[in-house]
């Protein structure tokens, strides 16, 4: 029997996060719809951040609270907050599974929440011990390279693994932010994460900006990691990581991993017809912005 693979697409939170368009509510969930006809079995449909710093994530709430309130909608939906205010927005929005990210690099922790890498912990690992009943998972951004201080110390995801590890959060997402991580330096931190800390389950975000995230993902397969993140049409970045390239894009993830003979119930044609359809949103918003 086939491995099976997760492969969670980001488009709807980290794809259109960046772009110089604003994609109605109506649009998005109607792209989720079609994911999930396209077989995406796990979405991260928004970001609960202030709407005046990222206008794209505007209207979260609602998004979050009319997929899960369809008893026909199957996909597992997630969220991303950066502090305790968004937190307590995503839980209100819905019950769903809440993903808390903070960065490994402490200027981009001060560019992304304003805050350093401290306090930031402090205020999240606050907001999970207030709520037990909610399932966390934790992204730690800039995980392996930075635009403002190069490569990361492994030492320093351990030290984040480890704080996570004591309030219950074990499932684990490193991304390569500004993806420009040498495979070969990423698997050497992702080694020392995973020793340390065998019992977390591990999930790779991959940009792109040099074309090897693929060989990244062979590599963290070869490891044992069996859940990645990418974005249809390879959308994506980072506002406040200059130099943020796109996603790595699931059309290719997919194929790359189909072509291995590795499962991940995804349909390659359903997806091309969703990626097509997400760009022409994406220029017909902007045009509309413009």
């Amino acid at each position: 029997m086939a491995q099976q693979l997760l492969v969670t697409d980001v488009f709807l939170r980290d794809g259109l996060q960046d772009e110089p368009a604003v994609v109605t509510i109506e649009d998005r969930i109607e792209i989720a719809y079609q994911l999930e006809a396209a077989g995406i079995q796990r979405m991260e449909v928004g970001s609960f951040v202030s709407p005046k710093r990222v206008p794209q994530m505007a209207g979260a709430e609602e998004i979050v609270a009319r997929l899960l309130g369809d008893p026909a909608f199957q996909p597992t939906i997630t969220s991303l907050a950066l502090n305790s205010k968004g937190v307590d927005r995503a839980i209100e929005a819905a019950d769903h599974t809440v993903q808390i990210v903070l960065s490994a690099s402490e200027e981009h922790s001060k560019a992304n929440a304003g805050q350093s890498v401290d306090e930031a912990l402090g205020g999240l690992l606050s907001s999970i011990q207030q709520h037990p009943e909610v399932k966390f998972f934790a992204g730690i951004s800039t995980a392996f390279r930075c635009p403002f201080e190069g490569d990361i110390p492994a030492e320093r995801l351990v030290r984040i693994v480890e704080k996570l590890a004591q309030v219950g959060v074990t499932t684990i997402g490193l991304a390569d932010t500004i993806g420009t991580t040498e495979p070969d330096f990423l698997v050497d931190s992702l080694d020392t994460v995973m020793t340390r800390f065998p019992e977390a389950e591990y999930s790779l975000h991959l940009h792109n900006a040099h074309g090897r995230a693929l060989e990244s993902v062979d590599l963290a397969i070869e490891r044992g990691v069996a859940m990645f993140d990418a974005a249809i049409g390879g959308f994506g970045g980072c506002p406040f990581a200059p130099g943020a390239a796109g996603n790595l894009s699931t059309t290719e993830l997919v194929h790359h991993l189909h072509r291995q003979g590795l499962e991940t119930g995804i349909d390659e044609e359903k997806l091309e017809a969703v990626t097509r359809t997400s760009i022409e949103t994406v220029n017909a918003s902007a045009k509309v912005l413009a």
